[in-house]
């Protein structure tokens, strides 16, 4: 992988780690992350440090992915999903300050290979999405996903699991 940076009026890339044959649109926002080979970036997504994107992954324009997600490969992420990964979220500490970096805990979270999560989609922290799992529009995963399993609603709940996953 190449590491890139461009810091421009269309693209902020500091410190990315990209594949070969990776598309990034304008108005993408990443740093400190790695995209792998053959996956895509629409516009309006921001991908913090330490975040992974796989082989040959299609994420939708206004996706938010924090700190401590991983990506595995052939996933889709459709529009305006948004990561979470603080389970506790706090501005200030007890004494009125800003809470910095030491002061909460990056739960991380893994989407696993061939999963497609609809747009919309709340994903909370410090679960699994798992293989070929399929994630309903709108949906507010609040737990771990099964392999084939397809999930909907708030909280997110199991209706059904694929025999035969799409082609």
């Amino acid at each position: 992988m190449e590491e890139v940076n461009i810091n421009n009026d269309a693209q902020r890339l500091q410190n990315v780690r990209i594949g070969k044959g990776v598309t990034i649109c304008h108005f993408v926002n990443a740093y400190g992350c790695s995209i792998d080979d053959g996956s895509k970036v629409g516009t309006f997504v921001e991908i913090q440090k330490g975040a992974t994107i796989g082989k040959n992954c299609k994420i939708s324009s206004h996706t938010f992915i924090c700190e401590g997600v991983h990506i595995a490969d052939n996933v889709f992420i459709g529009h305006s999903v948004t990561f979470i990964n603080d389970r506790f979220p706090r501005a200030t500490n007890e004494d009125g300050s800003l809470q910095k970096e030491k002061d909460w805990t990056c739960e991380k979270t893994y989407v696993e290979e061939g999963a497609s999560i609809g747009s919309g989609a709340t994903i909370l922290c410090g679960i699994s999405i798992g293989k070929k799992a399929i994630i309903g529009a709108g949906a507010v995963v609040t737990k771990d996903v099964p392999e084939n399993a397809v999930v909907i609603g708030n909280p997110a709940k199991v209706i059904k699991y694929l025999e035969q996953i799409p082609v």
